[in-house]
């Protein structure tokens, strides 16, 4: 039974350690310096702890298979976390089929989104391109309005770290 504990602590502690790196470094991108420095301090104590246990028993490779396991859970929930806090912000450029897209910059700027419309020229002619800069936990919002407008609508997205000025509403209906 004390094996089983040991082999169940070198697994979720794993899983912990794993899980606060990949938060800590989606912190260090955005420069968020202390909430990175204070994940990074928890994981590393948890992870030589954990280490601390797999290597005073290396003749154990179930302690192995545990720290293993644990290590591709702590992936799997760390991504699974920082999908669901989604911090940070995108710059999104839409590109519609049709011409005339007043109803849909209406309805997204009714939405709370700042829209800025440029006048590209694609291979059928003028296109109106949507730049949106946005919160990232606002994303799917976005796609569900602009696909309901165009089903075949162009969406690309890109991870910004905005400067100054622009227009983030800080509520979204």
């Amino acid at each position: 039974m004390e094996l089983l504990y040991g082999y169940l602590f070198i697994f979720f502690a794993r899983v912990a350690d794993v899980s606060l790196a990949t938060i800590r470094t989606l912190m260090v991108v955005q420069g968020r310096r202390l909430q990175a420095a204070l994940i990074g301090f928890f994981e590393v104590s948890i992870y030589v702890t954990a280490l601390s246990k797999v290597v005073s028993s290396l003749d154990n490779p179930l302690n192995l298979l545990s720290y293993a396991l644990g290590f591709a859970c702590g992936n799997y929930l760390g991504i699974t976390i920082e999908n669901k806090i989604a911090l940070g912000n995108l710059a999104t450029q839409i590109i519609l089929k049709t011409s005339d897209n007043k109803e849909l910059i209406e309805i997204l700027r009714e939405n709370g989104f700042g829209v800025t419309v440029i006048i590209g020229q694609g291979l059928e002619g003028s296109k109106e391109i949507l730049n949106v800069a946005i919160n990232r936990k606002d994303l799917s919002n976005l796609k569900k309005i602009v696909y309901e407008y165009d089903k075949n609508a162009f969406i690309t997205v890109n991870n910004i770290n905005p400067i100054s000025g622009g227009y983030f509403a800080s509520n979204k209906k």
